[in-house]
């Protein structure tokens, strides 16, 4: 059994806050354990908490059309969220829970060492982008030690606003750009003391 596999068995049991009393399922996350693209989204909906399983919902058909047009599929990316239960009516996560869940999403970035994690919720965004509007960052790279942290719109936030799901499917394509990219950064020769660092001309 896989850290990660047992870390999703300490999910589903999970009492570390009220939430835990009005759950179907907790919904730990899911997707290969060497993954590297990460979507971290906000909590389970209905559909996830009945299921527990993550993005399953119109949302969720949505992002594996928006991964389709990239050549992607649901299978090669790792999706979870920050807060593991349904909070009540949907609202947004309190302090407390978001303090009760902190560590298995931190553990989750720690086991799969993704190389991008794509933000789709603000509770997401803030670890990264403490005071940021999505409005003004998404689709912009940002580099943090070996990671490289994506923030975008929530699908289902093009389902409410339909002008969004170009600037979604915008943003997808820089997905394979980053990838590329930080490919080819690793293929050249290692870099001499009197040279610079190399940049990401994505990031610059």
């Amino acid at each position: 059994m896989s850290e990660l596999t047992q870390l999703y068995d300490q999910i589903r049991v999970c009492t570390k806050c009220d939430l835990s009393k009005g759950r179907t399922h907790a919904v730990p996350g899911e997707g290969p354990e060497n993954a590297e693209i990460m979507f971290i989204g906000e909590a389970p909906g209905f559909h996830e908490d009945r299921e527990g399983r993550p993005f399953i919902g119109a949302a969720g058909k949505l992002l594996d059309e928006l991964l389709g047009k990239i050549g992607m599929k649901r299978e090669q990316v790792y999706i979870a969220n920050v807060i593991k239960c349904r909070p009540p009516q949907n609202r947004d996560p309190l302090p407390v829970e978001l303090d009760a869940c902190k560590p298995y999403i931190e553990k989750q970035i720690e086991l799969i060492q993704p190389k991008v994690v794509i933000t789709i919720s603000r509770f997401a965004m803030a670890r990264w982008f403490p005071d940021a509007k999505i409005s003004a960052i998404h689709g912009k790279p940002k580099k943090f030690g070996d990671l490289v942290v994506l923030p975008m719109y929530h699908p289902a936030a093009a389902l409410h606003q339909p002008s969004l799901k170009s600037v979604l499917e915008q943003d997808f394509r820089r997905i394979p750009e980053i990838l590329k990219e930080m490919a080819n950064l690793k293929e050249e020769a290692p870099i001499k003391k009197e040279e610079p660092p190399q940049q990401l001309s994505l990031f610059g």
